[in-house]
């Protein structure tokens, strides 16, 4: 399985992107971000590589401040990768 989410430092910053990507009509969904990533605020927008375009204009066309980056999340075998794209 994968996805990829991207990752703020600020939960109020998180939230905001997902509720304009749901308002919008995109599938996203908020989960706790996976510890490997590093520090984040703990929650992460996860959404299918098809969107990756979509999110980077999004975070790009507001005034996020606290924005941590955009991971792959890759889980196999019991194992996970992370890996900042």
């Amino acid at each position: 399985m994968q996805y990829i989410i991207a990752v703020f430092k600020s939960r109020n910053e998180t939230l905001y992107l997902a509720n304009m990507l749901l308002h919008s009509g995109y599938r996203v969904a908020v989960i706790n971000t996976p510890r490997e990533v590093g520090h984040a605020c703990g929650i992460s927008v996860q959404f299918d590589a098809g969107l990756l375009q979509v999110v980077r204009q999004t975070i790009s066309s507001k005034p996020f401040r606290s924005f941590y980056g955009i991971f792959k999340i890759v889980r196999q075998n019991g194992r996970m990768s992370v890996v900042k794209i």
